[in-house]
């Protein structure tokens, strides 16, 4: 069973659910873009039962508050949501490296902890530019979100994302979507499309890493996102940070290829709960959240 939690802020609440007793070993677990914490449903469940589980939404996301209008979402915006609710793959990376003092250990599930920029100065420039430019469309738009069939809303979501099997897309429904008389409307706010990255150099992430070196677990799908023979040939970033991955971080940070797609969480979690649950109960000390 699972309890729901509000997180007051600024601009509304931040939404999250939670699992476990409350003088359990803290685990905050942070969901992917376009995602929600419905994501670790079926994986949490599994894993050691004196850990107390937060899985937040992300604002934007789930049940969580829009921004207020005229207001982008910036990576670092996700960044100051972890820290609010403290006090998320590529936002829990960015969390440690801000505030290592307040994280024992780190646990990436198909992430490499970084958001990818473009290395290009011209490309970097242009895609600043496209945030900018489709968020002003998108406002002078003022679209009323659409609505569809649950059918026809499982079917879009599952178009978008390859790696969903049904059962874990309808899961993502369940928090994702809100019923209206008109039918399913998505809850996340459009502009969370746009949203403006952090970019970094391969030095910078490996460098970076090198801060929690002793505390991090990544975990990658064979058939996901981020095996370079899956990898698009311009993906140079990735392919580089593999090869960092290989040389100077092998020895610092546990590195596990798994069966199942990017979504392997979801829809296998019994492929990676043993290995997590391993993680998080070896030297367990007690986290700083």
């Amino acid at each position: 069973m699972f309890s729901e939690l509000k997180f007051p802020v600024p601009w509304g609440h931040v939404a999250a659910k939670a699992w476990g007793p409350l003088e359990g070993y803290p685990v905050l677990c942070l969901h992917g873009w376009l995602d929600n914490a419905n994501t670790f449903d079926k994986l949490i469940p599994l894993l050691p039962r004196d850990c107390y589980y937060v899985a937040m939404d992300f604002s934007g996301h789930g049940l969580s508050s829009h921004r207020p209008a005229g207001s982008p979402y910036h990576f670092l915006d996700y960044v100051s949501d972890v820290r609010r609710v403290a006090a998320g793959g590529c936002v829990a990376g960015m969390f440690c490296f801000l505030y290592p003092e307040m994280v024992d250990k780190l646990i990436l599930l198909e992430n490499l902890g970084f958001l990818l920029g473009p290395e290009d100065t011209e490309a970097w420039l242009k895609s600043k530019r496209m945030v900018i430019d489709r968020l002003l469309s998108l406002e002078a738009k003022q679209q009323t979100p659409k609505a569809r069939s649950p059918e026809a809303a499982l079917q879009r979501l599952l178009e978008a994302n390859r790696h969903l099997t049904a059962e874990g897309g309808a899961i993502l429904l369940q928090r994702g979507a809100t019923e209206t008389p008109a039918g399913l409307v998505y809850n996340r706010d459009m502009r969370v499309h746009m949203h403006s990255r952090e970019s970094f150099t391969v030095e910078q992430c490996v460098k970076l890493l090198q801060k929690i070196q002793d505390r991090v677990l990544i975990i990658i799908a064979q058939d996901g996102l981020l095996v370079p023979h899956n990898l698009d040939s311009t993906n140079h970033f990735v392919k580089a940070l593999w090869e960092a991955f290989e040389s100077t971080l092998k020895q610092h940070i546990q590195l596990v290829e798994v069966p199942g797609s990017h979504f392997v969480h979801l829809n296998e979690p019994e492929v990676v709960s043993g290995i997590i649950g391993n993680f998080l109960t070896a030297k367990n000390t007690r986290a700083r959240l």
